[in-house]
């Protein structure tokens, strides 16, 4: 594992025995399938039940709802270690931990926790999280997906796009304007009617994820499907906040996959006479690369470190996400220069995690609406509010 400034010396105890399983679990489970299922476009959905089994699904959940009970650096290098093997594979994760079982305990009814939270914890439920629509991705104050009351009976109507996991999601938190008018959010059910999952296909990125929409068409909704203190666009961004924090985490994992992988390459592949890691160039390469990794790997120790004692701000997740998920592409793109043609090859793992990433830096908040965050933060003036 690359680890050059020793933070596994920071780690307790628990953190470091929940990594070296994740670690195992990948290099076993994930990194043998996950390039054929990725060829395919397919998700390996039978990969669920396991990470249930494994612990993962509710790292920092209260073991009273079937959770590890961990803390946030545990819930870290859980990422970090997933997204070693696939982005795809932290994602379905994320989407978990901090946007479908993080709001039901946070926001929830004690019958809601209790009804939901162990099957998600298991496996045995697979979630989603619904707030991206069509024409309304970076600003979610702009959502038009509606419940409205007709005789008594709360209706939903509208949809929501780019959604992980919504093929095959049993339960759906999603975010709709309430009859009064307010962000609110809900937990919808497979099976309900008017209810569907289409499929988002021809991706070229995320291609072992399973990516679709959530259509709403007249689907009446319970009130005690209701999440009572899920109300205003704060709620849904405090959930954003818990993914983008899992997100820095990753994205080191997928930097580290390729910066090894180009690290072997480099010391096996001969070219003129010697190994092309006797070349200063490639030496250049390897060095930022480390260094980077490093650094990243420092600033994600600290921010578990606050969000911890509860001391994690917006603005610093947003700096986390932002900076390593730029340095994991920068990464994969310098790894695939030093493997050459080979560097697209499906043998190798570059290419895979360099589409992948594409989308991490994407979602979850894009890189310009992060940095957009902080030049509010330091200036006190929101560049994206008119």
């Amino acid at each position: 594992m690359t680890d050059f400034f020793n933070i596994d010396e920071l780690l307790s105890k628990e953190n470091r025995l929940i990594r070296e399983s994740v670690a195992e679990f990948t290099d076993t489970e994930i990194k043998p399938i996950i390039d054929s299922y990725a060829q395919r476009a397919a998700f390996p959905a039978y990969l669920v039940p396991r990470f249930g089994e494994l612990g993962i699904l509710g790292v920092t959940l209260p073991d009273q709802y079937g959770g590890t009970g961990a803390d946030y650096i545990s819930y870290g290098l859980v990422c970090q270690e997933i997204e070693r093997g696939d982005s795809g594979m932290r994602s379905t994760l994320s989407v978990q931990n901090s946007l479908v079982i993080w709001p039901i305990y946070t926001f929830g009814t004690e019958a809601q926790k209790e009804k939901y939270l162990p099957k998600l914890a298991s496996g045995e439920y697979l979630g989603c999280f619904g707030l991206t629509e069509p024409d309304h991705g970076s600003n979610p104050a702009g959502m038009q997906s509606r419940l409205i009351e007709t005789e008594g009976d709360l209706i939903l109507n509208g949809s929501k796009t780019w959604i992980s996991n919504a093929p095959l999601a049993d339960v759906a938190v999603v975010w709709a304007r309430n009859p009064a008018g307010r962000v609110q959010g809900i937990i919808l059910e497979r099976g309900m009617e008017g209810f569907t999952t289409p499929v988002i296909a021809n991706k070229w990125s995320l291609r072992a994820s399973a990516t679709g929409e959530l259509v709403f068409d007249n689907v009446k909704v319970p009130e005690e499907n209701l999440l009572p203190d899920a109300l205003g666009v704060g709620a849904a961004l405090q959930c954003l906040d818990n993914a983008r924090y899992g997100i820095a985490w990753g994205a080191i994992g997928a930097a580290i996959d390729c910066y090894e992988t180009a690290v072997e390459y480099a010391a096996q592949r001969i070219q003129f006479d010697k190994p092309i890691a006797a070349f200063q160039l490639t030496q250049k390469k390897l060095a930022e690369m480390l260094t980077e990794i490093t650094k990243a790997q420092l600033v994600v120790w600290r921010l578990g470190v606050l969000k911890n004692e509860g001391r994690a701000t917006s603005a610093q997740i947003s700096l986390a996400k932002r900076s390593n998920v730029a340095m994991a592409l920068n990464v994969a793109r310098e790894a695939r220069q030093i493997l050459g043609g080979n560097g697209i090859s499906g043998d190798y793992p570059i290419m895979r995690h360099l589409m992948n990433l594409e989308s991490v830096v994407t979602y979850e908040g894009t890189h310009d609406i992060h940095l957009l965050i902080l030049g509010a933060e330091i200036t006190g003036i929101p560049a994206f509010k008119g």
